[in-house]
């Protein structure tokens, strides 16, 4: 069944390459087709084209279909092309003519279009407590370890001291400013598109401010070709911040997997969180946070590939957007999966203390040092040049004190300034 049906079946190949992995990816989008023709309906009969009668069962039958979906009793047949037809076939079969009029005063384009927005804005709820819930875990340990420093480095050579406080925290608060991204992708698909039919509107005098307060949108897609060029837009932008995500996620996954190493050894994990070697018995192998490091990096490809495959499209509906699914819909899971095993296992990480009594870190105190000398008076120059002659000559004894005091360093960590920033931006989201 399809629901442009003409009455002359397509060419088994052409359906076949034309239907693609819809029927696989369509089910995570039943539940979503359901609330919007709900919507639909209800629309219909304020305006006099459902009958009481009509609407009443109209209603009830997508009620007992989103019951089957909520049961996971639904399933698209495989001679029905997508969910939306499967959804109107249902009706049709249960309620016999009536089931034929849910489809009056909409295409399948802003059908499809509100399903996916409604399916969208769910899922990033989904990423936002996702990140929500690393940001407690970060922000947790931030505190936690506060007073544990630990080398931080530029170059890859050592630097300035640091500390565990300060390195949980940036990670926390780089998510805090991903939340925006992922606030913008959020507002542009919590925009009503239903009403805007194939692109160029309808003749029926449909109430589309109807359904955008009953399906919780913020506001209208108001003209129907701006509704019709959201599909692509939506998923670009949400991309776009999920590509953010990815790559603090992926940044934070290679510093654990730098700092497990024995050459750093200044966190670890317990032994049924690692994996091992076939052949080397000594092996702890950070494999979680490896494999989050490749997903990550890949994630960060999924705007390219959402933008190329949108690139150049003149107005109007083409079906190379129907491929936009098999894109967004894998790497929506890939990321909540990714947020989810960091989580869990920052829940079971270890930090070494008094890393910095190591001979080898002494040099990471001179800036102190230069710092403590232009207090007292000396000419920063001066005092650089000191630091700096003693350093080259080999008589540079670190004081190791560290009295950082301003916003965001060592000493004034700002964690509840940073907890406020997310609260704000998660909220518009939750």
């Amino acid at each position: 069944m399809k629901l442009w049906d003409k009455g002359v079946e397509p060419n088994e190949l052409v359906e076949r390459f034309t239907v693609g992995k819809d029927r696989e990816l369509d089910l995570r989008l039943a539940g979503c087709d359901v609330e919007g023709s709900i919507a639909h309906v209800k629309m219909l009969h304020s305006i006099g084209l459902l009958a009481d009668g009509e609407f009443e069962a109209l209603l009830a039958g997508l009620e007992q279909v989103a019951g089957e979906v909520a049961a996971g009793k639904f399933a698209i047949a495989p001679h029905v092309e997508d969910v939306h037809s499967q959804v109107e076939l249902l009706l049709t079969q249960r309620l016999g003519e009536v089931g034929k009029k849910i489809h009056a005063g909409r295409s399948r384009n802003d059908q499809v279009l509100v399903v996916l927005k409604l399916f969208f804005r769910g899922e990033i709820r989904r990423m936002a407590q996702g990140a929500q819930a690393l940001f407690d875990a970060l922000i947790a340990l931030s505190e936690r370890h506060k007073a544990a420093l630990m080398p931080g480095y530029t170059h890859l050579q050592i630097a300035m001291p640091s500390s565990f406080g300060l390195w949980f925290g940036a990670y926390a608060e780089s998510l805090a400013d991903d939340m925006h991204l992922l606030l913008a992708a959020y507002r542009i698909a919590n925009q009503n598109p239903l009403g805007s039919a194939a692109g160029y509107g309808n003749s029926f005098p449909l109430n589309r401010s109807m359904t955008t307060a009953l399906l919780g949108f913020d506001d209208l897609h108001y003209n129907v070709i701006a509704a019709q060029m959201s599909r692509g837009k939506t998923e670009r932008a949400l991309a776009a911040a999920m590509s953010a995500v990815a790559a603090t996620l992926g940044r934070l996954a290679m510093d654990v997997c730098l700092f497990m190493s024995q050459n750093f050894a200044f966190v670890s994990f317990p032994d049924a969180l690692t994996t091992g070697s076939s052949i080397m018995p000594h092996k702890k192998n950070p494999d979680v946070f490896e494999l989050i490091r490749g997903k990550c990096n890949r994630l960060q490809a999924v705007p390219n590939e959402a933008a190329l495959l949108c690139a150049n499209l003149p107005v109007g509906y083409h079906r190379d957007m129907q491929l936009l699914k098999e894109i967004m819909f894998p790497s929506v899971e890939e990321l909540l999966s990714c947020l989810g095993m960091a989580t869990f296992m920052l829940q079971h990480i270890t930090v070494k203390d008094n890393i910095l009594d190591d001979e080898k870190y002494s040099y990471l105190f001179t800036v102190e040092d230069v710092n403590r000398l232009t207090l007292s008076g000396v000419p920063f120059r001066e005092a650089y040049k000191q630091v700096g002659e003693q350093v080259q000559q080999g008589r540079y004894h670190p004081t190791k004190t560290v009295h950082h005091t301003h916003e965001g360093s060592i000493g004034n960590l700002c964690n509840d300034k940073i907890a406020k920033k997310m609260e704000k931006t998660i909220r518009e989201m939750l």
